[in-house]
């Protein structure tokens, strides 16, 4: 796997962008950088099984924290996306082929780092007639195999290019969690995501409910990019309506002066005001911090999240 590159040199279908200003971060976003034995022990089973994980690939900012707890989001289907996103650090290009092997890779990773759960992403693979749909159902089979008591929370694309028919494959593995991120508001969607389509995404995670209600599902924001409260709130009534489960707001962070600006740092009394509301609405879940993000907490909020649904059936 290859090591984080110089931004100019990992993004050069950015490069053509004007530069933009990045804001000295608040302290109640710093973290410490990576240093534990158990940080190293984790990196080295990635390295060991040839694994990208999107906790390097974006730069996230908790890497330090899960990896030394022993968590990782592992990313499939390589590490180039087919898509352009301007608020996403992975690169931008032609993807390789699918490893045939890497499904069997990743189930023996998760075996060896002993996961209770474990969270599967992908960037995008517009390249290919599934999406990748199939390749996750073979991951998720291949967990299932030598990890059954494994909870496996899959982040998957949009299969926006694809038949309907696609998702169904993805849903009769039957992942525990299924996670799909709108990003941020509608009216961003052009310039922060433009290779997107917002009620698609909506579509996609109402439709995984449609074909098996058992399955919880998941979306995530990020605030920050310009957005306005109200758009938020009216994101979150979106969501509702689609019968998502769980919510997360995170801050967004710059990766580098080529990707989109910093609109503001969101203080957390903001976040707390965004949970509340969120709860409010029928959200069973919701994490709103500036340090949230979509695999951050993944298995502990997990066991939250199947209380909060047998108490919501009175069954606890």
């Amino acid at each position: 796997m290859r090591d984080l590159k110089i931004p100019d040199q990992r993004h050069p279908e950015k490069a053509h962008r004007p530069d933009n200003a990045q804001p000295k971060k608040p302290d109640w976003i710093r973290v410490k950088a990576p240093t534990s034995k158990a940080y190293a022990e984790t990196r080295k089973i990635m390295r060991d099984n040839r694994l990208v994980t999107v906790c390097e690939e974006a730069g996230c900012p908790n890497v330090g924290e899960c990896w030394s707890q022993g968590h990782a989001t592992m990313m499939i289907m390589g590490d180039i996306c087919t898509r352009g996103c301007t608020f996403c650090n992975i690169a931008t290009g032609r993807p390789d082929t699918l490893d045939a092997f890497e499904p069997g890779r990743v189930a023996h990773a998760v075996e060896k780092l002993g996961l209770n759960h474990v969270v599967i992403t992908s960037v995008d693979r517009d390249d290919l007639k599934d999406g990748g749909a199939d390749h996750f159902a073979q991951t998720i089979r291949a967990i299932r195999h030598r990890s059954p008591d494994t909870t496996i929370e899959i982040l998957t694309p949009d299969f926006l290019k694809c038949e309907p028919s696609v998702l169904e494959t993805v849903v009769e593995a039957k992942p525990d969690v299924f996670n799909h991120n709108l990003e941020t508001v509608p009216g961003l969607y052009p310039e922060v995501r433009p290779g997107a389509r917002y009620f698609h995404s909506l579509r996609l995670l109402q439709r995984v409910k449609e074909l098996d209600p058992t399955i919880f599902t998941k979306s995530g924001i990020m605030v920050g990019l310009g957005e306005e409260r109200p758009q938020v709130t009216q994101v979150m009534d979106d969501m509702r309506a689609a019968d998502i489960d769980f919510l997360t707001i995170g801050q967004y962070l710059q990766p580098t002066p080529k990707h989109h600006a910093v609109a503001k740092f969101v203080h957390p009394d903001e976040f707390a005001a965004y949970e509340k509301a969120a709860y409010g609405k029928g959200f069973l879940m919701v994490s709103a911090t500036p340090l949230t993000r979509s695999s951050y907490h993944a298995g502990d909020d997990f066991a939250r999240l199947r209380t909060a649904r047998l108490k919501k059936l009175g069954q606890a």
